[in-house]
């Protein structure tokens, strides 16, 4: 299989691991089975805002989701709660196939950018911690586009960016939907499994899949 000039990553749950925000919710008073719900609504209402014009701020939404809730269960300071777990947030940790798997990607001579609908700042953070920010040459956020992922805009932006066309670049990514929408931007398409129970018949199907970033980075000759 031919390797791709660029390959775009996403960052929410492909990169960094959200199950690091566990202890975060159960100190706030929230229960850790919560953290995918929540995460899944930050995502809702931001493909919302989006369909209708606007590109909110990914934090913003994340923490009056959280807010939200506290105030469901009765939180003596709500703020205060979210504050705490969106400071955690950014304080995560990369899933432990990521730094071998950027790694081989990058030897092989591929280059890497992030493409996040978080902020590149807090992707920044995160592949300094793990020692990665060495092979990968830009984070890009849909904060300096026209709105979040999936929309097509927030794939051409980073292809601009890169100097690449669309079929020169792979998205890698954990969700469906962002491979979806990247491969009718005519991105190419790498999914990261993750123990996922199977693909969504309703969405494009990845052009090459693997239970992880090394497997990926082998499945491409790197």
């Amino acid at each position: 299989m031919d390797r791709p000039t660029v390959i775009v990553l996403d960052v929410n749950e492909t990169l960094s691991d959200l199950s690091g925000l566990d202890g975060a919710f159960a100190a706030a008073g929230l229960e850790p089975g919560e953290r995918e719900a929540w995460f899944a609504g930050v995502l809702r209402d931001g493909f919302a805002l989006t369909a209708v014009g606007q590109n909110p701020g990914f934090a913003e939404v994340a923490a009056e989701a959280l807010r939200l809730r506290l105030v469901a269960r009765g939180a003596a300071d709500p703020e205060a709660g979210a504050a705490s777990v969106m400071e955690a947030f950014t304080r995560l940790d990369v899933h432990a196939d990521v730094a071998p798997g950027l790694r081989a990607l990058h030897a092989s001579g591929t280059r890497l950018v992030t493409l996040s609908n978080g902020s590149a700042a807090v992707a920044d953070a995160l592949l300094e911690r793990a020692g990665l920010a060495d092979v990968v040459e830009q984070t890009l956020s849909v904060a300096d586009g026209p709105g979040w992922k999936p929309l097509a805009g927030a794939y051409t932006r980073a292809l601009e960016v890169c100097g690449v066309a669309a079929g020169e670049a792979m998205l890698v990514a954990v969700h469906p939907w962002d491979l979806d929408g990247a491969a009718r931007a005519g991105l190419r398409t790498g999914w990261v499994r993750r123990g996922a129970a199977g693909w969504p018949a309703y969405a494009l199907a990845p052009e090459v899949e693997a239970d992880d970033l090394v497997g990926l980075a082998d499945l491409l000759g790197a």
